[in-house]
This record gives C-alpha cells, structure tokens and sequence, in this order.
C-alpha cells in the first residue's frame, strides 16, 4: 500500500521511492528502532520515506495471533512519506 504523500510524488517518484524499500537493507538503531526489521525510514530524493509492515490475521481484521506463521498471516506493507505517520 502506499499513502496520498507517495502517490503525489507522480509515476517517476513512485518508482524511485518503491524500488529504494524494495532494496533497503542497511536496518540501523536509528531507522529501525524496535530492531524487528518491519519498520524503518529512510531519504529517497529528498523525501524521508517510512515503510512499515504489519502483520494480520487471514482476513485481515485482527493482528495475526502468530506472525511468523503463514498459513495464520497476511502480510501488509505500508510506505509513506514519514510526515504522514
């Protein structure tokens, strides 16, 4: 899912924002606080951009009563301008 803020950045920012969460892997103490890995924010063309993963339940209308199984969980991504949190 992206927000109003990344869509607003038009079809080219989209994409530059979207294939930089798509390759992000440097999780620090400062961008991931929680250090679950499911959350973190980070600069894409001068847009502090925030993505965060939540974890639900098969129909998606509750948390997932186990996140780390499967077949319980529906994954959903969320990316936002971080102003928008």
């Amino acid at each position: 899912m992206i927000t109003s803020g990344i869509q607003a950045l038009g079809t080219e920012g989209v994409a530059h924002v979207l294939a930089a969460v798509a390759g992000f892997d440097a999780f620090t103490g400062d961008n991931d606080p929680y250090g679950e890995h499911d959350c973190a924010i980070l600069t894409v063309d001068s847009h502090r951009v925030m993505f965060k993963i939540d974890y639900y339940d098969r129909d998606l209308a509750y948390h997932s009563p186990d996140p780390c199984d499967p077949t319980m969980t529906e994954r959903v991504m969320t990316v936002m301008l971080a102003n928008e949190y």
